[in-house]
């Protein structure tokens, strides 16, 4: 199977041997290294066989030594097709342009369709997409992918909570979701107030109800504070409570703080290579010698082309490269205390409700071993306790 191998891209023909015992005359050909595969017996004086198109020469010569007719049938190969083609060039190029024209269209953005917006947002983002290089007629590979797209979009549109993008052939799908306004709801049926945690009282602010609490009492989870019965115990009159119960609450938390740590910073230098995707080989085309970074940062991108709908396993790549720098810092243990703190306090203010206020912290605890500083914390903070309840039947 060997002597076949190849043979399409150095071409072969089949030839007819005519004469007495032609089979003599292919082991001639075989004693003179010319590969023979493929014979077959037409008749008696009849062979047929195939040749490579590079033995063509070396055969001729042998068959001028012998008394054997032969005539070439078929070519076959790479080499006869390209002949063939340059025979038929204005055929040859329209069809090369005409797949060039195919190819280049099939990688444009022809269409934009964005959903669950109103029309004011939906104009915000297309006005944002235009300055982002995406609209109808841009080459798809020169515009950024749909996760950067869904980046600058939050940050540039506010109205937006979430936009998703998706890539479907030529056209760009976005599905937004928008920030909700929050109206005051409409007053529900009879409620009162309850605390939700314990504390001592330091102000309060009842808009509807009957305050069930002083200042300076202190209170425990479930406790009542401000009634939504008011009137006569025998037939009181029920109201929509509201209101807020300013309460002062206790936390302890607990944060360990290396004392020696490092971070990588982006310098700021960057240097971009350009290459072509092909399966999972990358060829590159241009940029590609390495920078002289000590330490660096690699993103990747991959922009894949498109032959109508249908993905090609070749791209456009880049790959952003990033100078970064390692910086090492030593913290005292005073320095320590402090970061502690406010990484404590940034902690907290996350659980706590809004308008809440932190009014005092002590250092309960500070142990340092292993190289960190390990610290309890004490807060004092005043809060919101208030959480509302319905009153049914029987209350």
């Amino acid at each position: 199977m060997k002597i076949t191998q190849g043979v399409f891209f150095t071409g072969y023909t089949t030839l007819r041997i005519e004469g007495k015992f032609p089979e003599f005359f292919l082991n001639r050909c075989v004693e003179n290294g010319i590969s023979v595969w493929n014979v077959k017996k037409i008749d008696e004086l009849t062979c047929e066989a195939n040749v490579r198109l590079e033995d063509v020469a070396a055969l001729k010569k042998l068959r001028s030594q012998m008394d054997y007719k032969i005539r070439f049938k078929k070519r076959h190969g790479l080499p006869f097709l390209i002949r063939s083609l340059l025979k038929r060039r204005s055929l040859v190029a329209g069809f090369v342009l005409g797949m060039i024209a195919i190819f280049l269209l099939s990688n444009m953005v022809w269409g934009i369709k964005i959903e669950g917006v109103t029309p004011e947002v939906e104009y915000k983002i297309k006005e944002n997409l235009e300055d982002y290089g995406i609209k109808r007629g841009a080459w798809k590979f020169t515009i950024e992918t749909p996760g950067q797209m869904q980046q600058k979009l939050l940050a540039d549109v506010p109205e937006l909570l979430w936009v998703g993008v998706t890539e479907k052939g030529t056209t760009y799908h976005l599905e937004g979701v928008e920030k909700t306004i929050v109206t005051e709801p409409e007053e529900g049926g009879p409620q009162s107030l309850y605390a939700r945690k314990k504390g001592i009282i330091v102000d309060m602010y009842v808009e509807k109800g009957e305050p069930a609490v002083e200042l300076n009492d202190y209170v425990e989870s479930g406790d009542l504070l401000v009634s939504g019965a008011i009137g006569r115990e025998e037939e009181p009159t029920l109201v929509h409570a509201e209101g807020e119960v300013i309460a002062e609450t206790w936390y302890k938390s607990e944060v360990v703080v290396p004392l020696d740590v490092q971070y990588e910073v982006i310098t700021g230098e960057k240097e971009t290579q350009y290459g072509v995707q092909l399966g999972g080989l990358r060829v590159p085309l241009w940029g590609f010698k390495e920078p002289e970074f000590k330490r660096m940062h690699e993103e990747e991108y991959n922009k894949p082309f498109y032959l109508f709908k249908w993905e090609l396993p070749i791209g456009f790549s880049s790959k952003e490269i990033s100078e970064a720098e390692l910086y090492k810092e030593s913290r005292t243990d005073e320095e320590a205390l402090q970061i502690g703190v406010k990484q404590a306090e940034m902690e907290l203010k996350q659980k706590l409700p809004q308008n809440s206020k932190i009014i005092a912290q002590k250092v309960l605890h500070r142990q340092k071993e292993n190289g960190k500083v390990k610290l309890i914390l004490y807060f004092k903070v005043h809060e919101d306790i208030s959480k509302p309840q319905p009153i049914t039947q029987g209350d």
